[in-house]
């Protein structure tokens, strides 16, 4: 049985007229403007944060020009954002378990967006590295919070399509630094973009400190007075009447208070969080050993500069429709099926791409399909996760997934070089991309495998406390 929830204005030892569940209240409304709102903002805040990833790639032309310096001095600074987008996700695990996913969310973007604001101020490479590197710790930091709130106020049933929405804003948020360049460089010169990446943040943080609520289920578990988890719920349905109402979520009644590291290493999940990691550890491997080398590889093909590129951009495409189609899909049917499916998919097209890399007409299909595959499925793991992990363990798992990601995105592009400058050449460079992304499938089928005979030893009660429904898997 719940234990009652304190309220300064009720004595918690009285007995309350009735429950209510605040997932299945949410369930059973309709999707209200209140959480259009809510994800709309979490929506954007994916797209400045991939607008500021990628701010540096589009001022380097200007800085060569500026600094009087050779591109390859450059090429530090463009890893320093990766680097500390790992850094920032693993650093900010333990900061989820101790505070809150809206508060850690908030104070991450304008961390990110006073250094991006601070970056117009560097002077050298070894600056702007410093820079990048502080504004990359921000990034990674801000996303597992933003992925928590998408999930815990998505509509019923549609949960994995809305966090698979962030593909959508990721890309918005590519074009639209690439926009911004054409038009703000040529005027206003390389500071301005900077100048952008650092008030559209900070503007964004506002909006969400002062009108967003944190995840309704973390404030149940955490024992927040039922007054605020009132308020958040007549937002959503300003007719309900809640008094004399003790809030409970019944799914994680079971649960202890543990967080962080001992939720997700704990016997009941560890087996699935070390899948996760090695998931998206070796998806993000292939995802960026691919992406940055194959432009090149194309080119050698006989394809020319301009062929190349819009060939290699179809697996930007591609991932969008495939993390739309995966959304739906893994809301309707076993997540780690539709996922492990999907990196099958990208395998055999990568498989197909090392073959048929000489015949340009088959070229595009094949891309695409690579990227429906691959980058659909790296856009879905999120969702996964966030559906896997119960509530006082789901940002950390985010962050810890994230953060293990990115090391893959670090080594990928190293490893394509070492290996295309080897005996085995080309040949050898889509062999390896096929077999990582291979192990991401194995890896998710070895995650519903170890899930699956953990619930069938627990009773149904104790299952629920597994993940948050039936399909986490």
């Amino acid at each position: 049985m719940a234990r009652p929830y304190p309220d300064s204005n009720r004595n918690p030892e009285r007995d309350f007229d009735r429950d209510i569940d605040v997932k299945r209240f949410i369930d059973a409304q309709r999707f209200s403007p209140y959480q259009w709102g809510i994800l709309a903002v979490c929506f954007l805040m994916i797209a400045i944060d991939a607008y500021d990833a990628l701010t540096v790639g589009f001022v380097i032309p200007a800085l060569m020009q500026a600094w009087h310096m050779e591109k390859s001095v450059f090429g530090p600074v463009m890893s320093a954002s990766i680097v500390g987008m790992a850094l920032g996700a693993m650093l900010s695990g333990p900061l989820y378990d101790r505070s809150t996913p809206k508060t850690v969310m908030v104070a991450s973007m304008v961390m990110f967006g006073l250094c991006s604001f601070a970056s117009i101020f560097a002077e050298t490479p070894l600056t702007l590295g410093i820079w990048r590197l502080l504004t990359g710790l921000g990034i990674g930091a801000a996303v597992p919070g933003d992925v928590s709130l998408r999930f815990g106020y998505a509509p019923p049933g549609r949960s994995s399509l809305v966090i698979n929405t962030s593909a959508g804003g990721g890309m918005l948020g590519a074009a639209g630094c690439g926009v911004a360049a054409a038009l703000l460089v040529p005027s206003f010169g390389w500071k301005s973009l900077f100048v952008v990446g650092a008030v559209v943040p900070i503007a964004l943080a506002l909006v969400a400190h002062f009108a967003m609520p944190e995840p309704l289920r973390f404030m149940v578990l955490r024992d927040w007075p039922a007054a605020r988890i009132a308020a958040v719920l007549r937002r959503i349905n300003p007719a309900q009447r809640f008094e004399g109402v003790r809030f409970v979520f019944t799914e994680e009644q079971a649960a202890d208070r543990q967080s962080g590291m001992g939720v997700l290493l704990s016997r009941r999940l560890r087996a699935g969080t070390l899948m996760l990691w090695l998931a998206y550890f070796s998806g993000t491997f292939a995802y960026y050993l691919l992406m940055g080398w194959l432009p090149t590889l194309i080119q050698e093909a006989g394809a020319s500069l301009r062929q190349a590129t819009l060939s290699t951009s179809l697996l930007s495409v591609g991932g969008i429709a495939g993390a739309f189609c995966f959304g739906w899909l893994m809301d309707r049917f076993d997540r780690n099926t539709v996922i492990a499916l999907a990196f099958a998919l990208g395998g055999a097209s990568v498989w197909a791409l090392g073959r048929l890399v000489g015949h340009p007409e088959l070229l595009p299909v094949i891309l695409f399909l690579a990227g429906v595959g691959l980058s659909g499925a790296m856009f879905s793991l999120p969702g996964l996760a966030a559906a896997f992990y119960p509530t006082n363990g789901r940002s950390a798992g985010i962050a810890w997934m994230y953060g293990i990601g990115r090391i893959g995105g670090i080594l990928g592009p190293v490893t394509g070089g070492m290996l295309l400058h080897g005996s085995g050449g080309p040949a050898m460079f889509y062999a390896a991309v096929t077999v990582t992304i291979v192990i991401p499938g194995l890896a998710l089928w070895g995650k519903r495998q170890a899930t699956l005979r953990l619930a069938t030893a627990s009773t149904a009660g104790k299952a629920g406390a597994v993940a948050d429904d039936p399909q986490a898997g």
